[in-house]
């Protein structure tokens, strides 16, 4: 076997009892080894290196573990006592450290060699401060993706090993402010105080620990509470073209949560600042930024943390799903978050697979979205509800990434553009849209109101297909298309402006009555709003009991009808 070899610097040479000290040290640990000595006058201590082993005791590798032991405290009181404390009774140690060297930096993926005992998806730290973390681990090199500038990293320069992964600061300081992937404020509203810290790859929740979905989260959008409906845990696809009001989706169903004590967590990957301002800004108008927190990767940023972001929002999110709350989080969008890690496997030398992704792409985000979850009471009974949004080109769902994140999750909204451009908006599929959960996270109000709204929509969707060539129309089919003329418009609804329960069951059971088919197109939607508007002055106690008993008895739906038709009535006579 050959001799490990091992290399002491040191400022003067070392008598004969010294180096057999250093031998005997080296043995203990690395069984045959051979020492060789190279003086350096400029060094005040010395250092001993072993492969990738390096035995610090300069000057300067003392000062490093002191701002260690000082940077590991937790301080939550004065600073000053503590410091003085730590000091005196700090004792330097013999602590080995594996020390690699850049080879080469490329796009933000940097190839080191030296760190043969370093750990995937482990942080390691640059001589100039910036960190990077494992991605790949060759036979003699390894290469990190960075989260700083890489500029600040050159060919030759030290690496250093945390045996860490990577993690994220959480707490409830977070909720109202924009942090960027690492859990840095990036609003300008100072520093945040975290309750503790969290990795931000975590292993989904098993099936013991998970109970079933059924609670509803409700979105406050009509089409989607009453035939899509979404339940706490679940993982429910947004998917459509651009310019389609997928995060329009996403942001009015955070706004529908103010005091519902649903905990919001928003992940932009890839967008522009400008994008987000306006995002914090609406957020704030509505009061909704209190219960919200926006993590952001900007378009500008590195891939690295385009890629780790939505990591790092589901971490904070399991923080809060761990304290026994309900959480929603949105992944705005994981195209993009895929395109970001097909750009660091291509640089990492990974093999492309369909459409240039590397063939762990659905892995990717299988492990994230996997970890939402409705807890089981023993874990609290949080949960993390995930929005993950994706985008479409020409509408084509049978893409590759599309058709993965589809098949991981639990039901897909997806948005048409003819649909969306002839002013039907939200421009809801209603025949390609699903939720697995279906019913369950439905409150028994709104299921009883739903009734066969999905049927008659579709009836009317074939048959405006089969008559729209057709001259001459029997009364029966003029009234069946006038009735799905009715729901269409009444499915409309104005951006930021999600409804409560009893609303959405007053307009549901109106409607499917045909209270409404007598009024012309234009009229119907100011119809709705009027007479809702109508029912919270006059019939406050009816909404109230909709709202908190969540329930629709044959007396109460007979109420609703009797005066929604005398409303409407009315209204055609003015």
């Amino acid at each position: 076997m050959e001799k490990i070899k091992g290399t002491l610097y040191a400022s003067t040479s070392p008598s004969k009892a010294q180096q057999e000290q250093f031998l005997d040290f080296l043995r203990k640990k690395y069984c045959d080894v051979s020492l060789n000595i190279v003086l350096d006058e400029n060094l005040h201590g010395f250092k001993l290196e072993v492969g990738s082993d390096v035995y610090d005791w300069t000057t300067s590798g003392l000062v490093k573990q002191l701002n260690e032991a000082i940077s590991s405290i937790n301080v939550k009181q004065d600073i000053i006592p503590i410091l003085k404390e730590t000091v005196e009774k700090w004792q330097p140690q013999v602590i080995a450290k594996q020390i690699g060297y850049v080879i080469s930096v490329i796009d933000g993926v940097v190839t080191i060699s030296g760190l043969d005992q370093v750990r995937y998806s482990e942080i390691v730290v640059f001589a100039s401060g910036v960190k990077g973390m494992i991605q790949h681990i060759g036979k003699d090199t390894v290469s990190c993706i960075l989260f700083g500038d890489s500029k600040e990293v050159e060919t030759g320069m030290e690496v250093y090993r945390t045996n860490k992964t990577a993690g994220i600061p959480v707490g409830e300081g977070f909720l109202g402010r924009v942090v960027d992937a690492l859990g840095n404020p990036i609003d300008g509203k100072g520093d945040i105080e975290a309750t503790s810290y969290r990795p931000i790859e975590a292993d989904a929740p098993s099936i013991i620990e998970r109970k079933p979905v059924n609670r509803p989260l409700e979105t406050g959008i009509l089409t989607i509470d009453s035939m899509f409906p979404i339940g706490k845990g679940q993982r429910e696809l947004i998917i459509g073209d651009r310019q389609t009001g997928k995060t329009s989706i996403a942001i009015d169903t955070i706004l529908n949560q103010k005091g519902k004590n649903v905990i919001c967590v928003y992940v932009a990957i890839g967008q522009k600042a400008s994008s987000i301002a306006q995002l914090v800004e609406s957020l704030r108008k509505q009061d909704a930024l209190s219960y919200t927190i926006i993590v952001t990767a900007f378009a500008s940023d590195e891939s690295a943390l385009q890629y780790i972001a939505p990591y790092a929002g589901c971490a904070l999110g399991e923080y809060f799903m761990h304290e026994g709350k309900d959480v929603l989080i949105i992944y705005d969008d994981l195209s993009k978050h895929a395109i970001a890690y097909r750009t660091i496997s291509l640089l990492l030398g990974r093999a492309p697979g369909r459409e240039a992704y590397p063939g762990d792409v659905f892995y990717l985000h299988s492990r994230l979205l996997e970890r939402s979850a409705q807890l089981s009471d023993a874990l609290g009974g949080g949960s993390m509800t995930a929005l993950p949004i994706v985008e479409t080109q020409a509408s084509d769902v049978s893409a590759y990434i599309p058709t993965n994140i589809i098949s991981i999750t639990d039901g897909q909204i997806f948005l048409e553009s003819d649909l969306f451009f002839s002013g039907q908006r939200p421009a809801i599929n209603i025949g390609l849209s699903v939720s697995r959960v279906g019913g369950d996270a439905q409150t028994k109000a709104v299921k009883k109101a739903t009734g066969t709204l999905r049927l008659d929509l579709s009836q009317y969707r074939e048959m405006e297909v089969f008559t729209q060539f057709a001259s001459d129309l029997d009364e029966a089919t003029k009234e069946q298309l006038a009735y799905g003329q009715c729901l269409m418009q009444i499915l409309r609804q104005g951006l930021h402006a999600p409804l409560k329960q009893y609303e959405e069951v007053l307009v549901l059971v109106s409607a499917l009555a045909k209270v409404f088919i007598k009024l012309p197109q234009n009229k119907i939607k100011d119809c709705e709003l009027k007479m809702l508007e109508y029912f919270k002055q006059n019939n406050l106690l009816l909404c109230d009991k909709i709202e908190t008993e969540r329930i629709l008895t044959p007396e109460i739906k007979e109420e609703i009808i009797k005066t929604a038709k005398a409303f409407v009535t009315k209204y055609i006579g003015e």
